[in-house]
């Protein structure tokens, strides 16, 4: 499937990208290392095929899909926590890793909040110490990494006097969480990469960590890749939206179009499985069936024809590239006017004609 590239978007004025992901591969080989049937391409999880977006200055990009669908290693490849297989990518116009911009530096721009908040920090150092350990790796003085660490406890809503001596055993999820951020806050970042930040939160914590990341982001201004399973929170915290499927990108576009008119089927699938409280809109029917392929061995073609309502005999001979559609992109064949691709409407008047 053809790589998908946002463009530029105006919000008072033309904003550049920050971060420029381009035609990036991150694959997994199987077995023992060194084995010879490691070269074959059939042997190799395809966990990121292909893919290129740009994450635009000042804005919070979302990333949704289901699990296996490829957030996680994508954030670790723009993190470079993982090393991409092929592709590059540009940060403020300089490539990652290049003699311009080593990663040393580049992981002081960008720094990463993770899921699981109590693994994230290490046991046997204090909060304050946690907080400054990577501002100090950095050259900043120990004191002063210290007294900035207090300065964020205090930015993301914990008293320093209270918190700054505990341990990560002694504080609440919530509490950890906003331990994280202030830590990836110590360097001075300017994109920071939420993967599942708040999904391990209860519901009302949720909500404070949400406030506080836009609070943040307004006062330091931050961009963010926002990552989630919760398309809710996504909506509320999100202006653009990356949706992915086996290793690939299917749609990206403004979030509240793609919530109002999502283009790709597989967009349009989870989004009906969004649960609802309202008796009128209630779900009475799977919106979609059957598990996602094996990353290792995708099926030909559109990787989605195997569960698509829509698919049709072209889906699975020609794989879709992508298609401009108003501000948003999608990779369908429906929206390809010379794919050999029936609209279903036409399909149904031909239905009803027979």
């Amino acid at each position: 499937m053809a790589a998908l590239m946002t463009g530029e978007r105006d919000i008072g004025g033309p904003a550049q990208p920050l971060l420029s992901v381009k035609s990036v591969v991150r694959h997994f080989p199987l077995g023992s290392k060194g084995l010879p049937f490691l070269k074959d391409a059939r042997n190799v999880v395809r966990a990121v095929d292909n893919i290129s977006f740009n994450v635009l200055k000042g804005e919070t990009l979302g990333v949704v899909g289901e699990s296996g669908c490829g957030k996680s290693t994508m954030a670790r490849v723009m993190m470079q926590l993982l090393q991409q297989d092929s592709g590059e990518l540009i940060f403020d116009g300089e490539t990652v890793g290049s003699r311009a911009l080593p990663l040393r530096e580049f992981r002081r721009q960008v720094q990463m909040v993770f899921q699981d908040s109590f693994s994230s920090l290490n046991p046997r150092m204090t909060i304050e110490d946690s907080i400054a350990f990577g501002a100090t790796v950095h050259g900043v003085s120990p004191k002063d990494a210290i007294a900035r660490g207090r300065d964020l406890l205090a930015r993301v809503g914990l008293d320093p006097v209270r918190f700054a001596g505990r341990y990560p055993h002694e504080l609440s999820g919530g509490q950890r969480q906003r331990v994280n951020i202030a830590r990836a806050l110590a360097l001075g970042p300017r994109l920071v990469i939420l993967d599942e930040a708040v999904s391990a939160l209860d519901k009302s914590v949720e909500a404070q960590v949400l406030n506080l990341l836009a609070d943040l982001k307004a006062e330091f201004g931050l961009t963010y890749v926002f990552i989630s399973h919760d398309l809710n929170v996504v909506r509320y915290i999100s202006d653009r939206l990356v949706v992915m499927y086996l290793g690939e990108i299917v749609e990206i576009g403004e979030a509240e179009d793609v919530f109002a008119h999502a283009l790709h089927p597989y967009t349009r699938a989870l989004l009906n499985s969004m649960p609802s409280v309202d008796p009128t809109h209630r779900t009475t029917a799977a919106p979609l069936f059957g598990d996602p392929p094996n990353p290792i061995d995708p099926p030909n073609g559109c990787r989605f024809h195997t569960r698509c309502p829509q698919a049709q005999d072209v889906c699975s001979k020609r794989a879709p590239a992508v298609s401009t559609i108003g501000a948003g992109q999608v990779t369908c064949l429906e929206y390809e006017p010379d794919s050999g691709y029936v609209p279903i409407s036409v399909v149904a008047a031909q239905e009803v004609l027979s």
